[in-house]
Order: C-alpha cells, then sequence, then structure tokens
C-alpha cells in the first residue's frame, strides 16, 4: 500500500540541505537554464548546503557532443562550483535496472505492448489534462501474439500533494491524469520519472529546485518514491523565462547561449543580476558592475524565496 498523501513543506530540521542542478546536454546553457541554476544554488547555498551537479544524458541521439563541458566551463566562469564529481545519467543504467526489477518483483509494474498510435485510436480511452488516459488494456497480461514495448507502473486511485515552495499546494490523481505510466521503453532510455527519483534518492537531495515546466511531472515522481521507499524532498517550482511571445524558452527553439558574443568573464555579473531579478529579487544598483563573487554573496545573505513570483515572462534587460 502507498501510504496516504501529506504535504512536505521544508526540509526536515535536522538534515543537511543538499539541492542539485540537472541539465541536459542538448543545447548550451541558456538563460532560462541560468535562471533554474541560480535558484537551485542559492536555496542551497544560503542554507550553508551541498549542491550537487548532474548531466541527464539519458537520451544519447538527442545529446549533443562538448555540450555537457559548454555548460560546465560556464557555469564555472560564472562563479558556481559544485559538490563532488558530475554525475552522468548515461553510465547509470545499472541503478535504473535495479530499482526496475524491485518494482517487478512487488507486482508494481507490467509489460505492455501498446504503440501510442494504439492507444490514441482506443475510442473509449478516457482523456486527462495530459491527453488519453492509459486505459490499462495489458494489466492483465499480453494479449496472444502481442510484444512487450514498454514496462508501466501500475497507478492507484488517489489524490497525491504536495506544497510547492514557491507554487503552493498542488495535487494531482494519477489514475485520471496519465494512468499507469511507462518507465522504459523495449527500444528506448529508461524514463525521465524512474532515474531522477533514483539518483536524488542515492545522492541524498532533499531540495530540488527546478523550472516550473517540471511540476507536472512531480506526482509521478512522489508516486515512485513512495513505492521504492524513498524521501520525498522539498520543491520548489520557479518561473520560466518566456520569448516575447509569450513561450517558453527552449533549446529545442535554438535558445541562445548566454557566453554568445560575450565574455562571461566581463558580462557574467549582469547576467546574474538579470536571473535574481527576474526571481523577484532587488540587488542594489551598486553591484550592477561587481564582479560575480560579490553579487552571490550578497544573494547568499539577502535572498528571499517568497518574493519569487508564481508567474513566468521575460527576463529583464
Amino acid at each position: 500500500m502507498i501510504p496516504p498523501s501529506e504535504p512536505l513543506t521544508t526540509v526536515p530540521a535536522k538534515l543537511p540541505v543538499v539541492g542539485r542542478f540537472a541539465p541536459s546536454p542538448t543545447g548550451p546553457l541558456h538563460v532560462g537554464s541560468l535562471v533554474a541554476a541560480l535558484g537551485s544554488y542559492i536555496m542551497a547555498r544560503r542554507e550553508e548546503g551541498r549542491w550537487l551537479l548532474r548531466m541527464e544524458d539519458l537520451d544519447l541521439p538527442r545529446v549533443i557532443p562538448r555540450c555537457a563541458d559548454d555548460i560546465l566551463r560556464s557555469l564555472e566562469v560564472l562563479g558556481f562550483w559544485w559538490d563532488g564529481a558530475v554525475m552522468y545519467q548515461s553510465r547509470r543504467g545499472d541503478f535504473y535496472e535495479n530499482a526496475m526489477e524491485r518494482l517487478k518483483r512487488a507486482g508494481l509494474m507490467y509489460p505492455c505492448s501498446c504503440s501510442r498510435a494504439e492507444i490514441a485510436r482506443i475510442a473509449s480511452a478516457p482523456h486527462g489534462e495530459e491527453g488519453v488516459v492509459y486505459p490499462g488494456t495489458c494489466r492483465g497480461g499480453l494479449a496472444v501474439g502481442k510484444v512487450e514495448r514498454a514496462w508501466r507502473v501500475r497507478v492507484v486511485d488517489e489524490v497525491i500533494g504536495f506544497d510547492d515552495g514557491v507554487m503552493g499546494v498542488y495535487s494531482q490523481n494519477l489514475a485520471g491524469l496519465c494512468g499507469d505510466f511507462v518507465v522504459k521503453r523495449a527500444d528506448g532510455p529508461y524514463s525521465y520519472h524512474l532515474a531522477v527519483v533514483v539518483d536524488d534518492a542515492d545522492c541524498g537531495v532533499n531540495q530540488v529546485v527546478r523550472g516550473g515546466d517540471l511540476l507536472s511531472s512531480t506526482t509521478r515522481q512522489i508516486y515512485l518514491q513512495r513505492l521504492l521507499g524513498y524521501s520525498t524532498p522539498a520543491y520548489a517550482h520557479l518561473p520560466l523565462v518566456c520569448n516575447s511571445d509569450g513561450t517558453k524558452l527552449s533549446k529545442r527553439d535554438h535558445a541562445v547561449s548566454i557566453g554568445a558574443g560575450v565574455d562571461l568573464r566581463k558580462e557574467g555579473g549582469r547576467l546574474l543580476l538579470a536571473a535574481l531579478r527576474f526571481l523577484g529579487q532587488s540587488p542594489p544598483h551598486t553591484l550592477d558592475h561587481a564582479p560575480c563573487n560579490e553579487i552571490f554573496s550578497w544573494a547568499f545573505a539577502m535572498f528571499d524565496p517568497g518574493s519569487i513570483p508564481r508567474e513566468s515572462g521575460p527576463i529583464p534587460t
């Protein structure tokens, strides 16, 4: 049985904060990524906590060669420093497989033969916020002649909620949102949900500060944490940096690197200040030409999480 939903608003008092930043090396560090990095970094360091760095490079066909190194170099030039070695998800397949085997042995997941097209064609399939809800076609076993396409986790008809540090109380019923969801496809990598849950647990991460586009993923991750017996971190989802047309700034849309056409050693402070102001902070104008280390010192002492806005928008110029 899964325990009742218990919103978690803060990291348990006696545990040191362990935060993390987990970019995907499928594009450069753009200003939206910088906001996520800065928010997670300051929220951990202001509590004298640890800050880890993880490359979410599971989807190898989308990974751009040398992009991970470029991201690390940009962070270093701006004055970020992380604890321990950088983790690469592409090297952790055995850990994800072990978690899957635990779920299989407990009868909490099953093989599925349904393709996306087949699910979309099921006229009786219910629809949730994210489209067609998987109707459980393979819950009782694969039909004769069918082959395994994926492994799905069984969900229960129960509301899962948590108190997000920025967005407030948030809840979903996975049975009505998506149904039994995929954790691995036969011809592809492990799912983001499984990998991030295993990685955070293995590293002791208890504070997850990330972009608001991942808010709706969180209940699936909390569900997996419960099934695997992991603790649930405190979550805070930041507003997204948008283009002038109101759409999310995205690597897929060829978002420009923060280092394109500028010398980060000279202009890095300006970028940090813009990101801080986007996050609702009010650094004094005496820092306008200050080096990055002075801006970080101010932020560690003065950053106010309660001032972070919930609304997404353009970055201040």
